[in-house]
């Protein structure tokens, strides 16, 4: 069987509101490099022959311009007006016969490992996500007030969300529907089961400052 392609779709569309700052979050320094920097990185060292396909908003392609030569064949595609059309936009770069990682642009320090092993289990099953357990007790409210709710029936959500191209394809061409909270929600409307494979607890999303200031620990 001839080995599959592998395409990283690195989604950075924010605009930095929550960190109360002027720079988009994926261009804050992490460590001496952009946060993007750190993420399209991760990608480029989990595989030697990883294709990467960076989204962004036409906007901010100045933004990368002078570190994108130091990781040879990345793509760089605009984006859209939400994430799903984002994404699509970046599928467009996809050939059959792939396997597609989309990840946030803000989860600099995902490992090679969880990237091989998102990999590994979307071969055997189509899809794979990656999910880390719920630490907090956690509430739902209803219209008459609020209930506590077992926890252990619940995931944390993390990327790369990792599809087949035979499987997230399709998917993408259905129409945009504002329920689509992420890629598996689009797959899973297709009638396809998805799979959850352990995340990484330091596999954060950066979004507020403090969120930097871990990060920059955790690298450290």
């Amino acid at each position: 069987m001839e080995p599959r392609k592998k395409i990283a779709i690195i989604v950075a569309g924010g605009s930095g509101t929550r960190m109360g700052s002027a720079v988009p979050k994926q261009f804050l320094e992490l460590a001496g490099k952009p946060v993007l920097w750190h993420t399209v990185s991760a990608f480029a060292k989990a595989y030697t022959d990883m294709q990467i396909v960076l989204v962004l908003p036409e906007a901010h392609f100045s933004y990368v311009q002078e570190w994108l030569g130091e990781f040879p064949g990345i793509k760089l595609v605009k984006g859209g007006e939400t994430r799903f059309h984002s994404v699509k936009n970046g599928l467009d770069q996809v050939p059959e016969y792939s396997v597609v990682f989309v990840h946030d642009g803000v989860r600099p320090l995902v490992s090679a490992e969880l990237i091989r092993n998102c990999y590994d289990a979307a071969l055997e099953s189509g899809s794979a996500i990656p999910a880390i357990d719920m630490k907090d007790s956690i509430r739902e409210l209803y219209k008459e007030g609020n209930r506590a709710v077992d926890r252990e029936r619940f995931k944390i959500i993390q990327t790369p969300q990792t599809f087949l191209s035979e499987l997230i394809l399709p998917a993408f061409a259905s129409p945009y529907d504002p329920l689509f909270t992420d890629e598996a929600t689009v797959v899973e409307r297709q009638g396809h089961n998805i799979r959850l494979v352990p995340g990484e607890e330091a596999n954060i999303k950066i979004t507020r400052p403090l969120d930097l200031i871990i990060a920059s620990a955790l690298l450290s």
